[in-house]
């Protein structure tokens, strides 16, 4: 069965940094472009990074050079770094798993960056 779990989230200060995390199991990670969304209450899924098999990245253009994604294979999880953090990223972060045959969804993690 398929699960991904993410954490990190917490309550940051304007400027700081987080690491939010991903792990997934089921054996399906080095197969997938993985890939994390954020919501604000009352808004819809946003795009933030996502990273392909073999290492490629792209990012949302509010996150880049703030922001990077990577992943370990061996460890089935995927990062994402938030530096510089402003009060418009305060979201709940989620992490997507695609694969070719389906899609999966993490739980979601609270990022609030407030003073």
């Amino acid at each position: 069965q398929v699960q991904l779990v993410a954490s990190g989230g917490d309550l940051v200060q304007p400027g700081g940094s987080l690491r939010l995390s991903c792990v997934v199991s089921g054996n399906i990670f080095t197969g997938a472009i993985m890939t994390w969304y954020r919501q604000v209450p009352g808004g819809q899924r946003m795009f933030v990074a996502t990273i392909s098999r073999s290492g490629i990245t792209q990012y949302d253009e509010s996150v880049k050079g703030r922001f990077t994604i990577s992943r370990d294979n061996a460890k089935s999880t995927v990062y994402l770094q938030m530096d510089d953090l402003r009060s418009e990223d305060t979201a709940v972060y989620y992490c997507k798993a695609q694969t070719l045959e389906s899609i999966y969804w993490g739980q979601g993690t609270q990022v609030t960056v407030s003073s």
